[in-house]
C-alpha cells in the first residue's frame, strides 16, 4: 500500500512525454485528412507545379538556405560562448540582416539602413530579455 504514494519520475525521458503525445494526435488526423480527401491529395502534383512556377524562387531558396545555415550555426558558435547566449546573438544579428536585405526591393542605403538597425537592435534587447529578465539561457 505504501507504493502508491510514492512518485518517482524518470527525468531522462519525462520531458518527451508531450511532444510524443502530440505527434501521435497530429500524425492521427493527418491520416484522417489524407483518407478523408483522398481524391484531392493524388491530384496535389497539379497545384504544386502551379504554385512553383509562380514562386519567387531567389527569395523562398535564399530563404531556406539562410534558416538552415541560422540554426546549425547557433550551437557551434554558442559553445565558444557557453551559457551567455552569444550563439543566439552572434547569428541573429546576420540572419536579421540578410533575410531582410533578401526580401527588399529597394536596396539602397537609404532604404537598408533602417532594416539594419533593426537587426542589430531586435536581437539585442530579446538576448537581454531572456538573459537579464527571464534568466534563461540561449544557445
Amino acid at each position: 500500500m505504501g507504493d502508491l504514494t510514492r512518485v518517482t519520475i524518470n527525468f531522462d525521458t519525462s520531458h518527451l512525454l508531450f511532444p510524443t503525445l502530440i505527434g501521435c494526435v497530429l500524425g492521427l488526423l493527418a491520416l484522417a485528412i489524407v483518407i478523408r480527401d483522398r481524391k484531392s491529395v493524388l491530384n496535389a502534383h497539379r497545384h504544386w507545379a502551379q504554385v512553383m512556377r509562380a514562386t519567387d524562387k531567389p527569395r523562398f531558396f535564399g530563404t531556406l538556405a539562410l534558416t538552415i545555415l541560422y540554426f546549425s550555426l547557433m550551437v557551434p558558435v554558442g559553445d565558444i560562448w557557453p551559457n551567455t547566449g552569444m550563439g543566439f546573438l552572434l547569428c541573429s544579428i546576420p540572419f536579421v540582416a540578410l533575410t531582410g536585405l533578401l526580401f527588399m526591393h529597394d536596396r539602397s542605403l537609404k532604404h537598408a539602413l533602417p532594416m539594419l538597425i533593426v537587426s542589430v537592435v531586435a536581437p539585442l534587447i530579446v538576448w537581454w530579455l531572456f538573459t537579464d529578465l527571464f534568466y534563461l539561457t540561449l544557445p
